[in-house]
């Protein structure tokens, strides 16, 4: 097996004349650096040893024989990148996917991964370190944001074990429980609750409640809602894009999953619209698709070309309304107004101007996604087919429906036991034996009647004896 132990501080000199053995003599690098180098193994870097560790030379040359051999070998020094090191060099470089996404993604890993565990080498992330981490995130992120955490941690740690760095993802142990997503059913708002936060809104943003509620469409698909996707004489509306912030501009892009949709709009909804455009006319913005970055190729520049459509809301200024500034500004405020959510708190800005800051509690859960649930509870409750109230969400397939809405559905269990006490009413008639005509059979002459088989199952035979050669016997 190909692999050698070199000895750089000594080299064979001639044999001793008594005992004929070769002797030691010091090399020129005698006392300097480390004393034995174990080299030869094809594929695989040499590692040098201090004087005295001879043993743990050949302890791992033969550990790096073997691991070589079968194609399992991982030099632990290539473990020594610290974690943010090979997050910056070799992890994100490579990362592919929607500019919006990793945009979440790059944010996600520098907030809650990078200042825990950013200086602590890969080889050293152990399933104690793992622990650690979760403890210190519990009452900093969210739950569901750790969630999240955790599956960008475990996939930056794969790439580390397919990249050869260390043997093995200490995020998939079994000592250690990984994260899961808290329960919690959607919300439905009732029709007083969406009055009274819309009416607490600018007139120019009340369209949007509308529009949340009475077709289901998300943020950014409302946001991103243009006069031509509303179709009045078919009665419906298209959900051809969003509007989301990439890098900290908006861009023009798919709905969520890259698919398109188009949703009945109710007559209420209709004429909230048209009276919308007459108070505020509809205007033309022009935002990139998809990426903001400048193209680098001719397939960038025609895939990020600029579009323009106008847009049915539009912010003060005429452009598309960006999400953080309209939640924090606007829809928080309308909540604390109409007493969902408690009023800011007044705190002193950290510049020192003597101004402050209005600061809201954390209100996820009262976010405009709850005019999605509502409209959904709606559809459901009026029993409408879950197949097709997926369609109207942009769900991949109704199943996600179900699981999100289904205690949406109304309650079946009244419905459920009388459909079955009239089924089994149903079967008992079926199977109570009615009177029936009398049925004459023949039986072999000289059969006492007790004998006779009982063929109508009424245990009563009736013998005939008109005729000579047979007996008919009838029930």
């Amino acid at each position: 097996m190909p692999g050698y132990i070199e000895d750089r501080w000594y080299k064979k000199g001639p044999a001793d004349p008594k005992t004929h053995r070769p002797t030691q003599v010091p090399t020129a690098r005698h006392g300097q650096g480390k004393r034995y180098k174990v080299t030869g193994i094809p594929g695989v870097r040499a590692r040098s040893f201090p004087d005295k560790q001879l043993a743990a030379a050949k302890k791992w040359l033969a550990k790096a024989q073997s691991d070589s051999e079968k194609g399992e070998f991982i030099d632990p020094r290539d473990g020594n990148i610290l974690l943010r090191d090979y997050v910056e060099q070799h992890w994100w470089p490579l990362r592919t996917g929607d500019p919006a996404t990793l945009d979440t993604v790059s944010r996600r890993v520098r907030n809650q991964i990078i200042p825990y565990l950013g200086s602590t080498p890969l080889r050293q992330i152990k399933v104690e370190t793992l622990r650690a981490w979760l403890k210190d995130m519990e009452g900093v992120i969210s739950q569901s944001t750790t969630v999240v955490s955790w599956g960008y941690l475990g996939n930056i740690l794969q790439c580390a074990v397919d990249d050869e760095r260390i043997p093995k993802n200490p995020c998939k142990a079994k000592t250690i429980k990984a994260p899961s997503m808290p329960e919690g059913k959607a919300r439905a708002w009732t029709r007083s609750r969406v009055a009274a936060v819309q009416a607490q809104l600018p007139d120019v943003y009340r369209l949007l409640v509308d529009i949340g509620a009475g077709a289901g469409l998300r943020q950014g698909e409302a946001f991103g809602l243009a006069e031509a996707d509303v179709d009045e004489v078919a009665g419906v509306i298209h959900v051809r894009r969003q509007v989301r912030c990439v890098e900290g501009k908006l861009v023009y892009s798919l709905p969520k999953g890259n698919k398109t949709r188009t949703v009945p709009m109710p007559l209420h909804l209709a004429a909230r619209i048209r009276a919308h455009k007459v108070a505020h006319p509809p205007k033309a913005v022009t935002l990139p698709w998809k990426n903001p970055s400048a193209p680098q190729t001719k397939v960038e520049a025609r895939e990020r070309a600029p579009q323009t459509h106008k847009l049915l809301v539009t912010n003060a200024n005429g452009d598309a309304v960006r999400a953080n500034v309209w939640n924090h500004q606007h829809w928080k405020r309308a909540l604390a107004a109409a007493g969902v959510i408690p009023p800011p708190e007044k705190r002193p800005r950290k510049r020192g101007d003597g101004r402050t800051d209005l600061i809201y509690a954390p209100s996820h859960e009262h976010g405009f996604h709850c005019l999605r649930h509502t409209f959904a509870s709606v559809q459901l409750d009026a029993r409408e087919n879950p197949v097709a109230v997926s369609k109207w969400l942009g769900h991949a397939n109704a199943s996600i429906t179900l699981k999100v809405y289904g205690h949406f559905l109304p309650e079946a269990d009244g419905r459920g036991r009388q459909a079955m006490d009239a089924w089994f009413t149903g079967a008992q008639d079926s199977l109570t034996i009615s009177p029936s005509p009398p049925q004459t059979v023949t039986v072999p002459v000289g059969t006492e009647g007790p004998q006779a088989t009982d063929v109508t199952g009424t245990g009563t035979l009736r013998v005939d004896e008109t005729s000579p050669d047979l007996h008919e016997v009838a029930a």
